[in-house]
């Protein structure tokens, strides 16, 4: 059976489009996306990918009006929280630790909901054979 290879890219609606897509990459060092076809998109490290749907009902997504979140993957949690307080941006860290790793999360300057990631466990393994 053929299958995707990874997901090509995440498009969502912005009030000042250019001004969210300079947020990103000041913050979390996402290329903006590029203006003509001869510039080469952003190119994410490999590593696990969780694509999930929840239920209408689930507490999981805090914010009703926002029925999805951004989940991105950090090398170094730690380092990357300190540098968006540094920056005056507000992040909690969850104080559990998952077996699959450590969390924080965020909103972007439209309130856009992101949640950073530094896996661990089986998830910060390459599965034999990918």
């Amino acid at each position: 059976m053929e299958r995707v290879s990874g997901i090509g890219g995440f498009f969502f609606r912005a009030q000042d489009p250019a001004t969210l897509s300079a947020w990103y990459e000041q913050h979390l060092g996402i290329m903006q996306p590029p203006a003509t076809y001869e510039e080469g998109s952003w190119w994410q490290d490999e590593g696990p990918t969780v694509f999930s749907a929840y239920g209408a009902d689930s507490t999981d997504i805090n914010n009703p009006s926002r029925p999805w979140v951004l989940n991105l993957r950090v090398r170094d949690l730690d380092a990357m929280v300190a540098q968006l307080r540094n920056a005056g941006i507000t992040v909690e860290v969850d104080p559990e630790v998952y077996p699959n790793g450590r969390f924080a999360r965020l909103h972007d300057p439209e309130g856009n909901p992101i949640e950073l990631w530094q896996a661990s466990g089986t998830d910060a393994l390459r599965p034999a054979g990918r």
